[in-house]
């Protein structure tokens, strides 16, 4: 598949993973009459891994998100992003065909949250069932995928745990359906989320469920990403090494 446009793309990103020592494919997922292209990247390990299902931001799978997934596999996972704009692009293409930012942000705002749902069922299955899987899942999910994330959750009765970065919390009546641990990432300077947190705090402890947030002094939204860029603000850095080793510590740990 081609590189992502330029206002998606991140020269940085793709630099890193092209030196990448690991082995990343294109995959075909298919399941009822749709086929969902997904990133997979193995881990160099000895022994079966874990599956961390990546949910990609608003921005649709990018340079930066495959480069995502490369980490993960390079901390000791089968890492696998889907593309859930497969198909959807001009010409029949995916995430890299839209012409520009836009176009891709308002693809990924409207697509049917069922057949999302979908395509995360099919791409974890996939994943799941391959032969260097040890047969736990994760899922983790950034900006709109964070949203994503925590909605999978409410739904996926294997997950072992389930990473929401920056994401908004599930209707509150499918809280009750969840089985596994939220483990929340959030930027201290993005309001519109950040003033979510109480109500999703206190709607989960009414479940009765596990969820521990943390939120990150100074870092604004989207600081995963903008962390990493040659660019990125101290406060941004900072949030996005300390989330990662905490992100990889709790899965060390699922």
């Amino acid at each position: 598949m081609a590189a992502a446009p330029a206002l998606q793309a991140q020269d940085w990103a793709k630099a890193r993973l092209d030196k990448s020592p690991r082995h990343g494919e294109w995959v075909s997922i298919k399941h009822g009459d749709r086929t969902v292209q997904a990133y997979v990247v193995y881990p160099e390990v000895k022994a079966k891994a874990p599956v961390v299902l990546v949910i990609h931001e608003i921005f649709g799978l990018s340079d930066w998100a495959r480069e995502l997934t490369d980490e993960l596999a390079a901390a000791g996972y089968i890492a696998i992003a889907p593309d859930l704009l497969s198909g959807m692009g001009p010409k029949g293409g995916g995430s890299s065909d839209f012409p520009d930012q836009d176009a891709t942000v308002k693809a990924v705002s409207t697509l049917n949250a069922d057949a999302v749902t979908s395509d995360l069922d099919a791409t974890a299955d996939y994943a799941k069932k391959l032969p260097a899987s040890n047969g736990k899942l994760a899922v983790v999910g950034f900006c709109w995928g964070g949203g994503k994330s925590f909605a999978f959750a409410t739904h996926r009765k294997d997950l072992n745990a389930a990473f929401v970065f920056y994401g908004p919390g599930p209707d509150t009546k499918e809280m009750a359906n969840m089985t596994a641990p939220v483990y929340a990432f959030y930027a201290g300077n993005d309001s519109r989320i950040g003033a979510t947190i109480p109500a999703t705090t206190d709607a989960m402890k009414a479940a009765g469920k596990k969820y521990e947030p943390v939120s990150y002094d100074g870092a604004g939204h989207g600081f995963m990403r903008a962390g990493e860029a040659p660019d990125a603000s101290p406060e941004n850095k900072k949030a996005r090494e300390e989330g990662f080793a905490r992100l990889t510590a709790l899965l060390k740990g699922m």
